[in-house]
């Protein structure tokens, strides 16, 4: 018998595979044996729920004071602000792009709304971005009365045809970005990162695992002789005053959550507070500079803590048609062609003080946390820190198989250029292009839908 025969048969038996391509050069079997007792998506806090709302409650393990406390920052998280002088929620602006965490994040999940980080040429403080003179680290492309709006981002998309094996074709949408209506002229070298939100389902369980595990997996993927080599990125840490593991947002730019919401309310909606005291309007007419501008927090240090309790003690909704062989043989799949490699499926949790529920947990968020090279075809041309413009952090897959209809739309990657599980797969290059070519040249189609029916399980 021959090497290549027995490994087509190894493959078959292990996987009921039909091997495609020319034996073992299409890919190794190496999937773990499917336990008994899966991981729960987050571990005690997972909830069960398959609905429009799924993203909506709280930790299925909440004590009751912990659970009036995310009550509470449940109201912060959907308040819409507007602007002064108004007796509640006023302080909007000058300069925004929305007017509630909620906005941007219907029913936790992410809206269609494309925002645009901004930056120019050289370090910023500490080796963050630079902010653009007279706009800032994000263009606001709303603004209240006596300001103009900082510019409008226009994106107009070109199909590009992608070949699969099988006969199989898939239209990716290929965007341009443009900068038009600024209030002031807007510098030619100015470097623009589209983003859309983010759910924030599992943050705190997140948060909680230790920076020692995230650098253990960088060790671990430098370590194999394959293509993935993923790193931290190391960022700032305002309220520590020293560069920390950072693992929130699309760059990894954040290293708590109460960091990332103080940022959210200062830059997305122009609101202060405590940790980002100086209004964003600095540069427009009426007010040049910054010291002109009233900067008393306009929500308190509280409120900031009751909106990052908020997302850090949100549940997690279960997986579902686990038992489905479609499902088991996509799971299979996955692991097989190497995106489990990034996607890690389980994660554990060290303690975070404040947030009880999310401790010492065993979940399944199918994330590494860390920066990984996607190519040329999905690079911002921003560096972040640490990170380069062609890369982004790994986003958790829990809950992907739910975001249609609890959002209205499934649109993926980091500026929602992708309007499907298979196109999101089929954009991923750089590190990933072997696992991308794997799902488009090796597998059958059958074999894609049973990978994405998996998917759709999370």
């Amino acid at each position: 018998m021959t090497e290549d025969l027995r490994c087509a048969i190894a493959l078959f038996l292990a996987a009921g595979l039909a091997v495609v391509g020319s034996g073992c050069d299409a890919f190794t079997s190496n999937a773990p044996e499917r336990p008994s007792d899966p991981v729960r998506a987050g571990g005690e806090t997972t909830i069960e729920s398959a609905t429009a709302n799924a993203f909506t409650f709280p930790s299925a393990n909440l004590s009751e004071d912990a659970l009036e406390k995310h009550q509470a920052g449940d109201v912060a998280f959907e308040a819409t602000f507007v602007s002064a002088p108004a007796a509640v929620n006023g302080g909007l602006g000058p300069a925004f792009s929305n007017a509630s965490c909620e906005a941007c994040h219907p029913a936790n999940g992410r809206s269609r709304q494309i925002l645009a980080h901004i930056s120019q040429p050289g370090g910023g403080p500490h080796g963050g971005p630079k902010s653009v003179d007279g706009f800032g680290p994000t263009l606001e492309e709303h603004a209240i009365v006596g300001y103009e709006n900082e510019a409008d981002l226009n994106v107009t998309y070109r199909d590009s045809v992608v070949s699969l094996s099988g006969g199989e074709t898939a239209t990716l949408r290929v965007p341009s970005y443009s900068v038009e209506n600024a209030y002031r002229p807007f510098p030619s070298n100015a470097m623009i990162s589209p983003r859309t939100a983010l759910p924030v389902i599992g943050l705190g369980l997140l948060e909680a695992i230790p920076p020692s595990t995230l650098r253990r997996y960088a060790r671990e993927q430098a370590a194999d002789d394959d293509a993935v080599t993923g790193e931290v990125n190391m960022v700032w840490n305002e309220t520590e005053q020293e560069m920390q593991v950072g693992r929130f947002g699309w760059k990894a730019t954040a290293p708590t959550l109460r960091q990332q919401t103080a940022g959210a309310y200062h830059s997305d909606m122009g609101v202060t507070s405590p940790l980002r005291p100086t209004e964003n309007g600095a540069g427009q007419p009426p007010h040049e500079e910054a010291d002109s501008l009233d900067n008393d927090p306009e929500v308190t240090a509280q409120t900031v803590d009751e909106a990052t309790f908020y997302v850090q003690s949100l549940g997690v909704p279960a997986r579902r048609n686990t038992d489905d062989p479609m499902v088991q043989r996509g799971e299979d799949l996955f692991t097989e062609i190497g995106c489990a490699t990034c996607h890690r499926p389980t994660a554990e949790s060290g303690r975070l003080e404040s947030v009880p529920s999310v401790s010492t947990q065993r979940f399944a968020p199918y994330t590494d946390l860390l920066l990984h090279d996607m190519g040329p075809a999905l690079t911002d041309g921003r560096p972040t820190f640490d990170a380069s413009g062609r890369e982004w952090r790994t986003p958790p897959l829990w809950g992907l198989g739910l975001r249609d209809l609890i959002q209205g739309h499934n649109e993926l990657l980091h500026d929602g250029r992708a309007q499907s599980i298979r196109e999101a797969i089929l954009w991923h290059g750089g590190e990933a292009e072997p696992a991308r070519e794997r799902f488009r040249t090796k597998l059958t189609p059958e074999e894609r839908d049973n990978l994405v029916a998996f998917l759709r399980s999370l």
